[in-house]
């Protein structure tokens, strides 16, 4: 017999998870019909309820994901579950050229809370962007002699249609699609000097996130983005802020851009507005309302049933003691995720409200994502040395503690596999 053939191959990082558990007897679904997308985990997910989920297993899961912030509210929350089911048995859909009252409500509250004097209401934060690009290119015609070109900062993420991933810089997107659609300038974020020499007569708009949530949860400085505002106002052009990310109570305020203390132009909402369903909405204050009839279109747009999701998740989110709650927990996260860091020599902690990024001390934050599974965590990493946590924004500290408890198993798994790993290496 050779020895050398029992010999153990040295443990990867690959294979920190146990097999993920499969589909309980009885389920006899596949994955083979679906087109690939995303790679995601063998489990089949049935239930959900708040920060949790449970696997056809009955394993519970915390879910610091939470669909990458859309389900603001958690999962399955009373107040979403009573408004659906109460519209649904009356009226869904009635038609994209018929008014709603769902529909002008949400209309109404999201200008009277935002100070915006129009909103649209679509399905997907990319088709508010691409709406938002829209409507400043058909105010350029107007208003600017023609001008259509946009600027938007390196490495920021706006949507996946075509024209949104023409605006963005995220390789992972722009490399896999072609052609690049034209019109667009990419500058440095957070360098004000940059912005300043991008401007011409050609520029129609300048499109920032206040915070770059796929580039790995980067803030803009507040002297970068109130910078960015005057150069708007001094020259005429528009300022459009894509808040699919951080809007809706996410940073602790109903925008992003009330904590800075600037205002947009054109404001993009999305993932949080329907608490876990397609709701969007574009919102444009002042000269940005431009639109003529019949350049705004779409078979879904304003239906009744995401309109009464919407009012649900505004009803919740503009009581001033939930975003209290957000600022509280969102500080309890923060603590909680510095004092991981620096027991395990990782790096940087950023992010507002309940929206952080942790940077890794190297590559292996899918490793932790996949260690996190195996703890009954789920985590996103947006970035190959960056965690991002977008748990509900009615999350208890409890369940924050909890995460923190499972986060720290994997950190440790993901230690020992590299440690073992090195061992074999060395051998």
């Amino acid at each position: 017999m050779n020895l050398f053939n029992l010999r153990r191959h040295p443990p990867s990082l690959d294979d920190l998870v146990m097999e993920p558990a499969s589909p309980s007897r009885g389920n006899h679904l596949s994955s083979e019909y679906l087109m690939t997308s995303v790679e995601r985990p063998k489990q089949m997910f049935v239930r959900g309820q708040g920060s949790w989920l449970w696997d056809s297993e009955d394993r519970a899961y915390l879910d610091f994901c939470q669909g990458g912030g859309a389900n603001s509210l958690g999962h399955s929350p009373s107040a979403l579950v009573n408004a659906i089911t109460a519209q649904a048995q009356s009226l869904i859909n009635p038609g994209f050229n018929l008014n709603n009252s769902g529909m002008l409500n949400l209309s109404e509250r999201l200008c009277a809370s935002t100070g915006s004097d129009q909103a649209y209401l679509l399905n997907t934060g990319s088709e508010a962007c691409e709406a938002a690009i829209k409507l400043a290119r058909k105010w350029g015609q107007l208003h600017r002699g023609g001008a259509s070109r946009i600027i938007v900062a390196s490495n920021g993420c706006h949507g996946r249609s075509l024209a949104t991933i023409s605006a963005s810089d995220s390789s992972a997107l722009v490399n896999r699609f072609e052609p690049q659609l034209p019109g667009f300038s990419l500058v440095p974020f957070n360098d004000l000097p940059a912005m300043h020499a991008a401007v011409d007569e050609r520029t129609v708009a300048i499109m920032l996130e206040p915070i770059q949530s796929e580039a790995g949860v980067i803030p803009a400085t507040a002297h970068y983005l109130k910078g960015v505002e005057r150069l708007c106002r001094e020259l005429g052009i528009l300022l459009i802020l894509d808040e699919v990310q951080t809007g809706v109570g996410r940073c602790g305020s109903l925008l992003a851009e009330q904590s800075y203390g600037v205002k947009a132009d054109i404001t993009v909402l999305g993932k949080g507005l329907g608490g876990g369903v397609p709701l969007a909405a574009l919102l444009a204050r002042g000269k940005a309302c431009c639109f003529e009839m019949g350049e705004l279109t779409g078979t879904h747009h304003g239906n009744a049933l995401m309109a009464a999701a919407g009012l649900a998740v505004l009803d919740n989110v503009q009581d001033p003691r939930f975003l209290k709650h957000v600022a509280e927990s969102g500080q309890h996260l923060r603590e909680g995720l510095a004092r991981l860091s620096h027991r395990y020599g990782h790096g940087e902690l950023r992010g507002q409200g309940l929206l952080w990024g942790l940077t890794l001390s190297d590559d292996s934050a899918q490793a932790v994502v996949k260690a996190a599974l195996y703890e009954g965590l789920l985590l996103n990493a947006p970035q190959p040395n960056c965690l991002r946590f977008t748990p509900a924004l009615n999350v208890s500290n409890a369940n924050i503690d909890e995460m923190l408890l499972r986060l720290a198993r994997a950190f440790s798994r993901v230690r020992t596999a590299q440690l073992q790993c090195r061992k074999g290496i060395a051998v």
